[in-house]
């Protein structure tokens, strides 16, 4: 059934129907328009959705509880070490130390390492060898943190690290290592990955979480690291970041982590989830199913900047240029054919004039830099036509289908009157006709045509999708500038002369 607007008298209303045969014209103009909600991969704890719950005064335990189904927390029995790659480069320059492996450093010097045929030469202040390790070496301070000059992966600069840096040989570079505990590596990981002005419950779902992540996951295999310093695990800045409310939460749950029938977890968690979260095997294509990261209603995630984002609009040549190889000749459109819980894309179909290509969420967000892969693609296109016979229809003023499938025609407005001066009507000394598709709008939807104006876009006729395919078709009022909407959606601009 088909849905009158709100107020219709609010604009002129045309659409036509039966146009006849139509006089060559400009070549359609076509537009991709996405528009999403979330920030992240979707799975597990929403740090926003957790920010929303604590402000209702939700403890951190039931936090996590909510979004990591069916599990508990534990405690550990030890506290382990965390080693974090912090740099990958031929050089790297450090002061702090007291010394690296069996030789004394002064702490208030700046001394330097380089990669040298598989070895890690230790230079002076003044850039002179001093000694060549074989293999990896570590540096440890007296008690103040170690300093790492330059700038990391993690956009810290010139940073202070706790525990130890090892240096590591791999490929004619150097692997700079952090490591350190456990609770110190959460330090520098709870301050960056939430702001320490939140409520303790949220930073403290925060601290349990990431550290169940960092027990639970290992990123460098056999390179001698476990966790990445950036979003490929968990953003660390080291003692840059930490703050007396993020220590609190992190020293308030010590060792406890989230546990299912008695394991520890990979909690995943991410920033904003829309409203909802999504199954693992959905946020990570290949991922098992776990009983654990299931989607979950997320109440309280709407605080976030990212709840809702869009709409992004393109050509159809600037999408292809982002799709690459997907594209089978040039680009029609994107239709998506599957989606999970949240509802993030699970499938979709990237469409050209040479055939179809399926890919996944994740990849579609990659390609176009999206925030999340919860999102829509809506192509809609446009052209101006004149017919070559006038129509007997097709100048005059008609609503959208009542519910039984008729047409009924409605006479101006007062209202719509007074627009007359930006949209007047159309006469039979002027007949052009503005034609299109809509992807996604359903036979009755609205579609709203806009003339643009000197004080902007004005409504200046209502139509309605002619058929199930999003086909529109409407008679314009005269010469000038215009466009059409769709639930938020807006198309190209198209000129009438």
């Amino acid at each position: 059934m088909s849905r009158l607007p709100k107020t219709l008298s609010c604009s002129l209303c045309a659409l036509a129907v039966g146009a006849g045969l139509l006089a060559p014209a400009a070549p359609a103009a076509t537009r991709l328009v996405i528009k999403g909600a979330g920030f992240g991969h979707g799975v597990g704890m929403s740090q926003y959705g957790a920010y929303g719950f604590a402000l209702k005064g939700v403890g951190y335990k039931a936090i996590l509880a909510h979004y990591y189904t069916g599990t508990r927390l534990g405690a550990l029995t030890s506290s382990p070490d965390v080693t974090v790659l912090l740099r990958s480069s031929p050089t790297a320059a450090f002061t702090g130390a007291s010394r690296i492996g069996d030789r004394r450093l002064d702490p208030r010097k700046v001394y330097s390492v380089k990669e040298k045929a598989g070895k890690v030469v230790l230079r002076s202040p003044t850039g002179r060898s001093l000694v060549a390790f074989v293999g990896p070496v570590r540096i440890s301070g007296p008690d103040a943190p170690i300093r790492l000059m330059g700038k990391g992966p993690n956009s810290v600069r010139d940073g202070l690290f706790r525990g130890a840096l090892e240096f590591r040989p791999s490929g004619g570079k150097l692997l700079v290592i952090n490591a350190l505990d456990l609770d110190s590596y959460l330090r520098g990981v709870v301050a960056a990955e939430s702001p320490a002005s939140w409520p303790q419950d949220a930073l403290r779902a925060q601290a349990v979480a990431a550290r169940t992540y960092a027990l639970t996951t290992s990123a460098g295999g056999s390179q001698g690291f476990s966790q990445w310093p950036d979003t490929r695990s968990q953003v660390y800045n080291g003692v840059s970041s930490e703050t007396p409310s993020t220590d609190t939460a992190v020293a308030a749950t010590s060792r406890q982590v989230v546990t299912y029938l008695g394991k520890p977890i990979v909690a995943y968690f991410f920033s904003t989830s829309g409203g909802k979260t999504e199954n693992v095997e959905n946020g990570f294509p290949g991922a098992s199913p776990q009983p654990y990261l299931k989607g979950v209603v997320d109440p309280y995630d709407n605080t976030s900047p990212k709840h809702r984002w869009g709409p992004y609009r393109y050509t159809l040549a600037r999408a292809q240029r982002k799709l690459g190889g997907l594209v089978k000749g040039r680009l029609r459109g994107i239709k998506v054919t599957e989606r999970g819980f949240s509802p993030r894309i699970v499938s979709a179909d990237v469409i050209g004039s040479g055939g179809v290509t399926k890919v996944n969420g994740p990849t579609l967000r990659t390609r176009f830099g999206l925030f999340d892969s919860w999102a829509t693609f809506t192509t809609i296109g446009a052209k101006v036509t004149t017919p070559t016979r006038a129509s007997s229809a097709g100048s005059r003023l008609r609503a959208a289908p009542s519910g039984g499938g008729a047409s009924a025609d409605v006479g101006r407005s007062l209202r719509a009157a007074a627009l007359s001066a930006a949209a007047p009507s159309p006469t039979d000394a002027y007949r052009k006709v503005l034609s299109g598709h809509v992807a996604g709008a359903k036979d009755g939807d609205w579609i709203h045509v806009q003339r643009k104006t000197r004080d902007g876009w004005s409504e200046a006729f209502w139509t309605t999708a002619a058929g199930a395919n999003g086909r529109y078709r409407a008679t314009l009022p005269g010469p000038g500038t215009y466009r059409v909407r769709w639930r938020g959606f807006v198309g190209p601009d198209v000129t009438a002369q």
